[in-house]
């Protein structure tokens, strides 16, 4: 029998679970026994079972490795009858999800911080996703964290580092390990979803698309899927390579991040189609020649034209977006008659209503959408959900997007973000938004008036749940509005948000500069919110 050992350990600070699973440089995990506190907290809160399956992948970030070695004998430790883990470490977070769900394991640990840069000097991520595939809700992760508060020691076993690049089966201690190819069962769930015959037609007729993988986990699901299933050339994938840091790049497929992909699409040998992914797969980013997607307008276009691929025909029960993104997804609901749910920010918040039945896609305006087939955001099936409308449709991006603007309206929309800011200040940002609420309905800012103002709130519609405190929002008359939020998937500092939207109905003019069409949003954000008095920051560091 293998014998366990037990590490004597003190609670660290601050191991809260953000939207996304625990967050910090790579140099706070690399503390003796960080990792392995959290890590073990999961365990205790959780309890695996006798033949629980654990599943374990990342991004294939710096310190993946060490973190997963130590992970696998500490699930031996805990009492885990078998762990998957991808060849190489390597899971992107979509796939993570369908391996769970695939064989009904009892949760997974996916180790990425996402979008965020990797390398020694940067950030790493531990997030738990229980057995339905998605991240762990409210009520776990608040379990996590008071475990953290009190963690007086973590369990192990006494073991050899296995070879995570070798497929097949290890055992330690008791426990099996079966090293898996990260890119085959998802691939394969892509080309049931999908009509690959449609797009591959178009691609012999001369398609043509660039994806930036970013030097992160989506290129080997990119060159398996794209070249050589659907047919697209070799070097459509670009940046395909997972690096441990990513190249040196900062992989959040975003207008900053995404720049050299953005000018080629606006260039006169664009292909038709420009499309990226971020560190962990989980996000995209869509351009057509000469048009530039916004996530929040994808999520719409997406919805109105899911049921030509194959899988979601007559089936669309609902959508669902964060509350920060953009209402073009509401009025393609209410056009096609099915429900629309308002969540706050975070992928767990649509596990209950996917588990439920209630919708079918959902998405966030950070760059995520996804459906009912895995629990989290998922980046290359949006970019396979274009490509089969496209094919089928046969239309580009750019008459897509106008064909659609003049159903529904346009969603002029932006989101400004002032990073590493100091917290006092981004706080006493919110308490002062905070203490305006009462008093801002009525208020004119140039030729807008408020009509209402609140601290969001939701309430989960299948088991009752309340969330509270999810961001500060501003509604004008006319139907635009401003969001204010603290973002929870940095690392140092605090990040601040400032969504801003302004909708243009189907007869208006839909095709102007998003700044020029927001501008009274922006100067009364700053107006009402003191951004340059709080924050010191005159200008947004990104706007996307």
């Amino acid at each position: 029998m293998t014998q366990i050992v037990t590490v004597s350990t003190i609670p660290f600070d601050g191991q809260a679970p953000g939207t996304s699973g625990l967050r910090k440089k790579v140099k706070v995990f690399q503390q003796p026994g960080y990792a392995e506190n959290f890590i073990q907290s999961v365990f205790d809160v959780v309890e695996p079972q006798p033949g629980a399956v654990l599943v374990i992948g990342g991004d294939g970030r710096y310190h993946n490795r060490t973190v997963i070695q130590q992970a696998i004998r500490m699930a031996a430790a805990n009492g885990y009858a078998r762990v998957l883990v991808g060849q190489g470490g390597i899971l992107s977070t979509p796939a993570a999800s369908h391996v769970i769900r695939k064989y009904g394991a009892s949760g997974g640990l996916v180790l990425s911080a996402s979008h965020n840069p990797g390398g020694p000097d940067e950030d790493f991520g531990i997030k738990y996703n229980i057995a339905n595939g998605g991240p762990a809700p409210e009520n776990v992760t608040g379990a996590v964290l008071d475990r953290t508060k009190t963690i007086d020691r973590w369990l192990t076993v006494e073991a050899l580092d296995i070879d995570l690049d070798a497929v097949g089966e290890v055992h330690v201690g008791a426990m099996t390990v079966q090293v898996i190819d990260p890119v085959a069962d998802y691939a394969d769930l892509m080309e049931e979803l999908f009509d690959f015959d449609a797009i591959r037609k178009i691609v012999a007729s001369g398609f043509t698309m660039r994806m930036d993988s970013m030097s992160a986990v989506t290129g080997p699901y990119a060159v398996e899927i794209l070249e050589r299933r659907l047919g697209f050339a070799p070097g459509t994938v670009v940046n395909g390579v997972p690096l441990e840091d990513f190249g040196g790049h900062h992989p959040d497929p975003n207008l900053i991040h995404a720049k050299d992909l953005y000018d080629l699409m606006m260039s006169e040998d664009a292909p038709d189609l420009g499309a990226a992914s971020d560190g962990d797969g989980d996000r995209n980013l869509i351009i057509g020649r000469g048009r530039f997607i916004t996530p929040s307008d994808s999520l719409a276009m997406l919805a109105a034209n899911i049921e030509i691929a194959p899988a979601y025909r007559g089936r669309l029960a609902g959508i669902a977006r964060s509350m920060p993104t953009s209402g073009a997804a509401d009025r393609v609901a209410e056009g096609l008659g099915v429900p629309v749910f308002e969540t706050p920010t975070g992928w767990k918040f649509f596990g209950n209503l996917l588990d439920a039945g209630k919708v079918t896609i959902c998405g966030e305006e950070s760059a995520g959408t996804g459906s009912d087939h895995v629990r989290e955001k998922d980046g290359l099936w949006a970019v396979l959900l274009w490509l089969n409308i496209l094919a089928v449709r046969g239309i580009s991006v750019d008459d897509l997007a106008r064909e659609h603007w003049a159903r529904y309206g346009r969603n002029y929309y932006a989101r400004h973000d002032f990073e590493g800011i100091a917290t006092e200040g981004a706080n006493a940002l919110m308490d002062g938004l905070k203490t305006q609420l009462d008093t801002l309905p009525g208020a004119v800012f140039g030729p807008l008036t408020v009509s209402h103002a609140d601290s969001f709130s939701y309430t989960d519609p299948v088991d009752g749940s309340v969330s509270a405190n999810q961001g500060i929002r501003v509604l004008f008359e006319d139907g635009s509005r401003i969001v204010f939020r603290l973002s929870g998937t940095g690392t140092q500092g605090a990040t601040l948000r400032v969504y801003l939207e302004r909708y243009e109905p189907r007869f208006g003019d839909l095709d102007a500069e998003t700044s020029a069409m927001l501008e009274h949003q922006i100067a009364a954000a700053e107006t009402i919110a003191g951004i340059a008095a709080h924050t010191g920051r005159t200008a947004p560091d990104v706007i996307t």
